[in-house]
């Protein structure tokens, strides 16, 4: 089945589905945490302990984000988290499961989040780790890297990055 023809819709986040998000979670950290050497044990407490503090961070910073888990042919693949202000939009969070990714599916969820902050006028930022694949698919949207303050080399492990809708005619 082509990407654009894939059955793909979201729903509002509910309490059930912790699990799921908890093992999306644990799918995006899955090759960190293989090099370090760690039981499975330790990996599931660290994980439980950073999702859970994230998850807190994040309710507190953005408190009215809109949190939707993201279905494909109505399971759950993902989550897109959206943070809609006035002024700008905060793209928190979008994952995929690793079963999920490669195939054009983000780039759809991007495209009707770009086409809603183009109607609503509305910048869009976010903030990708440094090495991430999906660095490259934001810049082939549209987005531009944030100036930084910090030099070059200092490898900060995120990089921020802004949309900006095109200006309208007239």
């Amino acid at each position: 089945m082509l990407p654009g023809t894939v059955p793909l819709t979201s729903r509002p986040r509910a309490p059930s589905d912790d699990g799921f998000l908890f093992d999306l979670y644990a799918s995006t950290r899955a090759g960190e945490l293989a090099t370090w050497g760690w039981t499975p044990a330790q990996r599931e407490a660290f994980l439980r302990m950073q999702w859970l503090a994230r998850g807190r961070d994040w309710a507190v910073r953005h408190p009215t984000a809109e949190d939707r888990v993201v279905l494909v042919a109505g399971q759950p693949a993902g989550r897109l988290l959206v943070a809609r202000g006035a002024r700008e939009w905060r793209l928190v969070e979008l994952a995929l499961l690793p079963s999920h990714q490669g195939a054009g599916l983000g780039t759809r969820l991007l495209r009707e989040l770009l086409d809603a902050a183009t109607e609503a006028r509305v910048p869009v930022r976010l903030h990708v780790l440094h090495d991430s694949p999906a660095r490259g698919l934001y810049a082939r949207l549209g987005f531009q890297e944030e100036p930084s303050s910090q030099p070059p080399d200092a490898g900060p492990p995120y990089v921020a990055m802004q949309w900006s809708p095109a200006p309208r005619a007239g």
